[in-house]
């Protein structure tokens, strides 16, 4: 029997990171995967796919509608070929995949495909061709989290179908119906949307991107209109019906009025649940939530001491760089160091276009703690950049201390907001105030000026370029 330092169940952003910084200090460490390929839901029916599909959709957009005013003039018609757009798209899942391949073996991690299952709190049964056992003195429950459903619905994962499914469709939607107003639906939606398909919002809430702030909201809900999607907010949907080739989604708006909406697919998408069946975890003692999340201390440790637990898994928002900050995390915390995570600064991005992304309280937190603030907010069409580019759409937001001038949040919607939110994670980790973002130089002409345009506005109203 191999006997292990560590044993990471799970391959994705959390699994595989915890492995390899397990490996880095010294730990003999094995990941058990049940798939046939590592990377978990990001790099295979996720995160990296849904970019790529993103960022091919947006090519064909800015041919057919904006390359003109750039003097690009392309004769005859541009066509959309799904199945080649659906093939590059798995060209880089299967390059990513297989880079994690490389630095499993790199980093000497012994990889096991199958099923695992704890015998007990130091033996796992790994379900594979050949029935395997394996020790580990310490585990760590990496496992994920699966898309959620309606009770009513039944998802035949044809016409009724999850992300997973509008990630490998063989035809663009006629009319896409999207139950679900949240990050991945809005996603997969701009990209049926840019190749063609007429699409459908169904919001239960109020407002798209509930939990972001709500000037967040109302400014990607005006994208989307100005993109003719049809965004049906405060309807609670009551069933889902295939028939045939078409869908009938029956709902009651904020009225208490039926409305019905027919489509030729119905993606589903209202969040994602921990994933952990067939673990065995009932048999070890490791407790779970009344929300079937595996229950963890300020270390995350699971009830059972040398059973560790990491990402969609447990508690807080389902991210796979949040999973990777909490690998690490653990990992050193075997090690015998002593490693911090500042949940209120990790962020959060969508990447629709333009990109929205925020970190730190929001302005109905602020308001709800009852914090005094001040906000700063500066809109990109002031930016030469943004200009130059065309990407005119959005703002920067900054929240800062009313009292002490420290930022307590940022909140952006616009062009490579994704990656501009890094500026304001450095700041807030060092307790910076928005005036000392205002006195840091940034680059002319580029996005980031939005920032310290923004930082100005917040520390005394004194935004330059408006």
């Amino acid at each position: 029997m191999s006997k292990y330092d560590v044993a990471v169940i799970g391959s994705g952003p959390g699994g595989y990171v915890a492995a390899i910084r397990c490996a880095q200090l010294g730990m003999k460490t094995a990941i058990i995967e049940k798939y046939s390929t590592l990377g978990g839901t990001c790099l295979n029916v996720g995160c990296i796919p849904s970019k790529a599909l993103l960022s091919s959709s947006h090519h064909y957009e800015e041919a057919t509608k904006h390359f003109a005013d750039h003097g690009i003039e392309i004769p005859g018609e541009i066509k959309v070929n799904l199945e080649k757009m659906i093939g590059r798209k798995q060209a880089v899942v299967d390059q990513t995949t297989g880079g994690i391949d490389f630095l499993m073996k790199k980093n000497n991690i012994d990889v096991y495909q199958g099923v695992g299952s704890f015998k007990d709190a130091t033996h796992i049964n790994i379900d594979c061709e050949k029935a395997i056992e394996i020790e580990a003195k310490h585990s760590i429950v990496a496992t994920g989290s699966k898309p959620s459903n309606l009770p009513f619905i039944t998802l035949d994962k044809e016409r009724v179908i999850t992300s997973t499914e509008a990630l490998k469709l063989k035809e663009i939607p006629k009319h896409l119906i999207i139950i679900g107003g949240g990050v991945i639906g809005l996603e997969l939606g701009q990209v049926y949307r840019r190749l063609g398909a007429e699409v459908t919002v169904v919001e239960y809430m109020d407002r798209i991107i509930p939990t972001m702030d709500a000037s967040l909201s109302k400014e990607l809900n005006k994208v989307f209109k100005k993109a003719k999607c049809k965004m049906m907010l405060s309807h609670k949907v009551e069933s889902v019906a295939r028939n045939g080739d078409e869908v009938v989604v029956k709902a009651k708006n904020k009225k208490g009025e039926d409305v019905e909406f027919v489509g030729d697919y119905c993606l589903v998408s209202v969040g994602r649940r921990p994933y952990t069946d067939g673990l065995n975890l009932e048999t070890v003692g490791v407790k779970l939530t009344d929300r079937g999340q595996v229950e963890t201390n300020e270390h995350l440790q699971t009830s059972v001491s040398n059973i560790y637990a990491i990402g969609d898994v447990i508690k807080g928002a389902m991210l796979a760089h949040k999973a990777e900050e909490e690998g690490v995390f653990v990992a050193e915390t075997l090690a015998g160091q002593k490693p911090h995570i500042d949940y209120n600064l990790i962020p959060g991005v969508v990447y629709t276009w333009p990109e929205v992304a925020a970190v730190g309280k929001t302005e109905e937190e602020l308001k709800a703690e009852g914090i005094a603030y001040k906000a700063g907010q500066f809109p990109f069409r002031a930016l030469g950049r943004a200009r130059a580019s065309g990407d005119i759409d959005g703002f920067v937001k900054i929240l800062a201390d009313e009292k002490t001038d420290e930022v307590l949040g940022v909140h952006m919607i616009g062009a490579r907001c994704a990656d501009l939110i890094a500026e304001a994670v450095v700041a807030m980790e060092f307790r910076a105030s928005a005036e000392d973002i205002s006195r840091m130089s940034h680059a002319h002409p580029t996005f980031a000026e939005a920032v310290k345009e923004a930082a100005l506005a917040a520390t005394d109203d004194r935004a330059l370029h408006v």
